[in-house]
């Protein structure tokens, strides 16, 4: 799999974030379509690639191996690989990870009441 570039937008980004405003930084962390929802699945419990590509079934391959390497990187996410064959992965919520619930649970509770109002205007 290819790797994210040291002179990428995104790290420039990330480390602008940590000096700018705290909105930013979270943003940074957990921003984009799939972190989110990543994040959100594992709040459930570990779950192993398989299991969150089932979950997710419309992200590809390289987009969820991306972006479990850019949440570990960033502390979210850890990765637990036991040495049998074949290989067993586990990944789960950080410390870190498990402090973004609320947050997460907010979205998701938001999202369900947007929905409805869209619903009932439309």
């Amino acid at each position: 799999m290819t790797q994210i570039k040291e002179s990428s937008t995104r790290n420039f980004n990330k480390g602008l974030s940590i000096t700018s405003c705290p909105v930013t930084y979270a943003i940074n962390k957990i921003g984009g379509h799939w972190k989110p929802i990543i994040l959100y699945q594992l709040m459930s419990g570990p779950k192993r690639y398989s299991e969150l590509k089932r979950a997710i079934p419309a992200v590809t391959e390289k987009m969820l191996i991306q972006h479990l390497k850019q949440l570990q990187e960033d502390n979210l996410v850890i990765r637990k690989a036991e040495n049998v064959v074949p290989p067993f992965v586990t990944y789960y919520l950080s410390e870190a990870g498990e402090d973004l619930t609320v947050v997460l649970d907010a979205m998701a509770e938001w999202g369900l009441r947007d929905s409805k109002r869209y619903m009932k205007s439309a």
